[in-house]
């Protein structure tokens, strides 16, 4: 199923005009270059005094940033300093790039509601499958054929075959397929880094994976359960909500997620762990064992998102917490886009072989020019090396040779 949402940023570019002030901050250590008239008396400031007061002060990197913010889309004055002629021209070509972003705000709404059409005539098959998976039905032998290639069949038929006679009570009374949806995440990497040794024990619960749009722009990711020793919830779900107004080309924004409270039975909460502490009375001398809830890793985590952060002064914290709430965002894009689809796939672990493919085209069919230039260097220097241990071979003989003469 392709993506409905296309180019979902978190922040919108802006696109500067001539000569304005750069969208990105400049670094404080950027390598500049220095002046080069020699009596500018800055040029006698050592650098590393100035990277040192720049660590020891970091409300001054904060308050320099802030300022370099700022002034992100400003004038430069150079359009202002145009004939009027040609301004009216520049005032003109925005009213028809105005027209075009009208189009591309329709042609994103058309892509969506094109894709909501055919999501309504892929539920019925996801419906098939989860009650293949359940066991509340089996695959009829026109859909068994079409999924069997020559090969396969004939393999299954001699595993099957190898199986006859250690068939047991457990195999004859399985119902569907065990596991699926913990076996298809697992293979999946995004999720697959996400799953402790402990989630397993819940997610082997999990009895389908689907997804809803909204009937504003954004969807719903639901995940289904059985009965289970862990929680209470049937389903847990996770909604994911864009802006109601598009971006610069029309595309749909990134706003926010919101998930649901899971109702963990006594004990049994697998995004914390009890740490104990043993303490002494100084007086008494008796100890004393403290424990204490505190977080920890879990899958289940992906149900409480990130906030968006309330204070931009705190660089560092701000930049974690965006970090986080990207690579939230696409653990979601990555179920929806990916696993939901594709869950045969990824059980079976024929996805892989796609998501490896894409990652060679990515890497290994590149070569970076440096690297190249480089190899040239190294060359160039071996080279060196060579002639220079001719002359050391040839300065040995030489004065041999003064010795001689003396």
């Amino acid at each position: 199923m392709s993506e409905p949402i296309r180019n979902k940023n978190l922040v919108l570019p802006t696109a500067p005009t001539p000569q304005n002030t750069p969208s990105n901050n400049a670094p404080i250590s950027s390598h500049a270059k220095e002046p080069g008239i020699t009596t500018i008396s800055e040029e006698d400031l050592d650098r590393a005094a100035a990277v040192s007061m720049f660590a020891q002060n970091p409300r001054l990197v904060s308050m320099i940033e802030g300022k370099l913010g700022s002034l992100v889309g400003r004038s430069s004055g150079y359009i202002e300093s145009l004939p009027a002629p040609v301004r009216r021209r520049v005032a003109g070509l925005k009213g028809v790039q105005r027209e075009h972003a009208k189009l591309e705000a329709e042609f994103q709404e058309e892509v969506l509601q094109l894709e909501k059409k055919y999501f309504a005539k892929f539920t019925p098959l996801y419906e098939k499958r989860a009650k293949i998976v359940n066991g509340d039905a089996e695959p009829t032998e026109e859909e068994v054929k079409a999924g069997e290639t020559e090969g396969e069949e004939k393999e299954a038929a001699e595993k099957a075959a190898s199986f006859e006679g250690k068939k047991d009570e457990n195999t004859e009374n399985m119902v569907g397929i065990p596991e699926f949806w913990l076996s298809a995440m697992k293979n999946q990497g995004s999720i697959a880094e996400m799953i402790t040794d402990r989630d397993e024990a819940a997610l082997k619960n999990l009895t389908d994976v689907r997804m809803e749009y909204l009937d504003r722009p954004g969807f719903r990711l639901i995940f289904e359960f059985a009965e289970n020793g862990f929680f209470n919830n049937k389903t847990i779900s996770k909604t994911y909500f864009y802006q109601e107004e598009s971006g610069y080309g029309g595309d749909f924004i990134y706003d926010h997620a919101e998930g649901d409270k899971i109702d963990w039975k006594a004990g049994k909460d697998l995004t914390v762990r009890i740490e104990s502490k043993k303490q002494r009375n100084k007086n008494t001398k008796q100890t004393r064992v403290v424990k204490k809830t505190v977080p920890t890793e879990s899958f289940f985590n992906f149900f409480s998102p990130p906030k968006a952060p309330s204070d931009d002064n705190d660089v560092e914290a701000t930049s974690d917490i965006e970090e986080r709430l990207e690579l939230d965002y696409q653990l979601g894009e990555d179920i929806k886009e990916k696993l939901i689809p594709r869950a045969i796939d990824w059980f079976t672990g024929e996805a892989l072989q796609y998501e490896e493919l894409d990652e060679d085209l990515n890497e290994d069919d590149f070569e970076d020019e440096d690297d190249e230039e480089e190899d040239d260097m190294s060359e160039d220097r071996d080279d060196e090396e060579d002639s220079e241990d001719e002359d050391d071979n040839s300065k040995p003989k030489q004065e041999t040779a003064e010795c001689k003469q003396s």
